[in-house]
């Protein structure tokens, strides 16, 4: 055993509970408290140094104990200004309005007959021209766009739509193909 350890031994014999009550008055715990003693003894005597009595030796913990802990607390402090910075603020999307869209969409699909409400999906939601949509219903071009529009009517007075408001869509593959 070297003197160090002797020294240390002393210490925390006649000074310990001391030292642990400084620690608690610092921190405000005991759990803490305690933590910042032996963080302060192994920063003591990590270091050879010519410490006379466990006296002196005392002197020392209490010095480093008080500058570890105002170093801790400085360094708590500053982590609550920055870390909030430090955090990507982002809004998060308000779903509503996409929830309320796709309800009245629902709705205005639920007020059609079953071919109106087919030549609606193909024309619109796959995005089909209307020749294509005569094809896969097997039906005449001119059937297809009559259903469409007594469709898009329907739906207009179930959601309330303007008429005069009303977007007119083209249905013919040439004006499609210009909008491309």
């Amino acid at each position: 055993m070297s003197a160090d350890d002797d020294l240390m031994r002393d210490l925390l014999a006649r000074a310990g509970g001391r030292l642990a009550a400084y620690g608690y008055l610092l921190t405000g715990t005991q759990h803490a408290g305690e933590d910042l003693v032996q963080d302060a003894i192994v920063k003591v005597f990590v270091r050879r140094r010519r410490l006379a009595n466990a006296a002196a030796a005392e002197g020392y913990v209490r010095a480093a104990m008080r500058t570890l802990h105002l170093d801790r607390m400085r360094r708590e402090s500053r982590w609550r200004r920055v870390a909030p910075g430090l955090v990507e603020r982002t809004e998060l999307p308000d779903h509503a309005d996409a929830v309320a869209t796709a309800d009245a969409v629902a709705r205005g699909l639920d007020a059609l007959s079953p071919r109106q409400r087919t030549a609606v999906v193909l024309r619109y939601f796959d995005d089909l021209p209307v020749a294509e949509v005569a094809h896969e219903m097997r039906l005449a071009t001119g059937t297809v766009k009559r259903y469409l529009s007594e469709a898009l009517e329907r739906m207009g007075s179930v959601l309330g739509a303007d008429p005069e408001r009303t977007e007119v869509v083209s249905t013919t593959t040439q004006d499609k193909e210009a909008r491309r």
